[in-house]
């Protein structure tokens, strides 16, 4: 599913279940206003966008652990069984896979073409790891922008309905008649700015942690996959000095 389409269902799917749960909440929390059904289409899309990364790099991580996977696939090279390092990245089915596969095959392709040197075979199997790497790592990044976008926006819109709801209750202390106070208007306007205040905090540190939590997973995976290039690409390079020299 293409991302943009995905982020419009998810919105309209948010919005329309952000609505029908105000519609069946509590009075006290009705008296927050609709205020309140937007920010709880905001946690829907928190709760999408959450599980749609874990997914994502779950799936990212590929069939086996990273460790058993990058061994295998070294011990394989080893043995200049470049066919079989291949095969074993198609079995693993995950990013490091596919940017490794990407190296290998390019450098299986050039490693006996005599009219490239051997630096010209590392910048062409260094090409193909960096435009791989290029195509897995925004798949990695998506929707993190989305994720602190919310958290933002819930920060505003529970300000938002904050102030309104403070509205609400100096109107009742303004428009007081014969100097007596409506209680009930009074104590409706600062539920509502109340109710408000913890809908957008609640957003926005479930937001904030997601967005930290994810940011610092992808990290790692970035610097996983950049470690095994390196030493694919040494590998190589060890390979290649010994055909040199011999």
């Amino acid at each position: 599913m293409k991302q943009g389409l995905f982020v419009i269902i998810v919105l309209v799917v948010a919005l329309a279940t952000g609505f029908a749960i105000y519609s069946q909440l509590p009075k006290y929390l009705q008296e927050g206003g609709p205020v309140v059904a937007l920010l709880i289409a905001l946690s829907v899309m928190l709760i999408a966008f959450i599980l749609e990364r874990l997914f994502t790099l779950r799936k990212a991580r590929g069939t086996m652990s990273v460790q058993a996977f990058f061994k295998r696939v070294i011990d394989t090279l080893r043995k200049e069984d470049y066919q079989g390092a291949v095969a074993t990245c198609e079995k693993q089915r995950g990013s490091l896979a596919n940017v490794i596969r990407a190296g290998i095959e390019r450098y299986a392709q050039v490693k006996d073409d005599q009219s490239l040197n051997m630096d010209k075979r590392m910048e062409e199997t260094q090409r193909a790891i960096e435009e791989a790497n290029a195509l897995e790592v925004p798949l990695l990044e998506r929707n993190l922008i989305a994720l602190s976008t919310i958290a933002s926006i819930a920060t505003m819109l529970g300000l938002l309905g904050t102030t309104i709801g403070m509205i609400r209750a100096f109107q009742a202390t303004g428009h007081a008649a014969g100097g007596v106070i409506d209680a009930s208007q009074l104590a409706r306007g600062i539920s509502e700015a109340l109710v408000n205040t913890a809908g957008g905090l609640f957003n926005a540190i479930i937001g904030i942690i997601a967005y930290n939590f994810f940011v610092n997973k992808v990290d790692s995976f970035n610097y996983t996959i950049d470690e095994a290039s390196y030493e694919v690409v040494q590998l190589f390079k060890s390979r290649e000095a010994q055909t040199a020299g011999s």
